[in-house]
């Protein structure tokens, strides 16, 4: 599982080049997904959490500074909020093990803040402030499932036992650029990956305003998964500490709320529309022109 999300990592990050991985990736994972994966027993040397948590934060240019600002601060307050030391104190174990990593069309080799456990204020802040002392960037492209794989290879080479592993994926925009988003999903999911939706519409394009129903049928999956979409600006901050808690607790169903239920489209999303629209602006995408 883990060399053929890596595979499909690469071929996600460097679709220029890797074109010819396209048809070797789609099989392995359409093999991958309907293939029982059989449990392992930990390592003596392993760290038990409750849960192994990857939060990927799109820097897309679709996301002005102000967004950035918004979305930074939300996570920021977050990990330093009560409701959340408490929510990682109340687990049977009382901590999680969590990574963060920014993504666009490319994820660079500086974008991660590597696995740390949390398990008090203390250790929260900790990461908090690395958070914010990152400086603010934006690149070209959507990758969504770029980011899904890069976050399914973290979780599968963690030194911890964890009851739940997810992945927390924040963004304004479909897919527009490598695998498609459903294949790389389903791939995750089959390996036991939860994984979660902050879909932004401060500033919905007039061409994709149904971006939570895009996040809800193409991009989020596994037992309990929400989307928590983000209406207006004033809502950020509260929606990000709130999902956050809710990931933390494991909290799914009735109890974890209204908005985090998943959304029953009006007529079927079509979860290549990014990719189409891509095409039709004519708007190859150079990974290097950026660099």
């Amino acid at each position: 599982m883990r060399h053929a999300l890596s595979l499909c990592f690469y071929a996600c990050r460097y679709p220029k080049t890797a074109v010819h991985f396209w048809a070797t990736c789609i099989s392995l994972l359409a093999c991958l997904a309907c293939a029982q994966a059989a449990p392992l027993a930990a390592p003596a040397d392993t760290i038990a959490v409750d849960v192994e948590l990857v939060l990927a934060v799109d820097i897309s240019h679709s996301m002005d500074e102000r967004e950035f600002a918004l979305q930074r601060a939300g996570y920021v307050e977050a990990l330093r909020h009560p409701d959340f030391i408490k929510a990682v104190r109340s687990g049977a174990k009382g901590r999680i093990a969590l990574a963060y990593f920014e993504w666009a069309g490319t994820i660079r080799d500086d974008a991660l803040i590597a696995w740390q456990v949390i398990d008090n204020a203390e250790s929260a802040n900790a990461f908090a402030d690395k958070i914010e002392a990152r400086p603010f960037r934006s690149f070209r492209g959507t990758s969504i499932s770029g980011a899904l794989a890069f976050g399914a290879k973290l979780l599968g080479g963690t030194a911890f036992d964890a009851t739940r592993s997810v992945i927390d994926i924040s963004g304004d925009g479909p897919n527009n650029i490598g695998m498609p988003v459903t294949t790389i999903r389903d791939a995750a999911v089959a390996n036991g990956i939860v994984i979660n939706g902050l879909p932004i519409l401060i500033s919905p394009s007039p061409s994709f305003s149904h971006l939570d129903q895009y996040y809800a049928e193409c991009v989020t999956g596994g037992p309990g998964s929400f989307v928590l979409p983000v209406y207006a600006a004033s809502e950020f901050v509260t929606a990000i500490r709130r999902k956050l808690v809710l990931e933390v607790s494991g909290i799914i169903g009735p109890r974890a709320g209204p908005g985090t239920i998943r959304i029953d489209a009006a007529t079927p999303v079509d979860c290549l529309q990014g990719e189409r629209g891509r095409r039709l602006f004519s708007d190859p995408y150079f990974p290097e022109l950026d660099r």
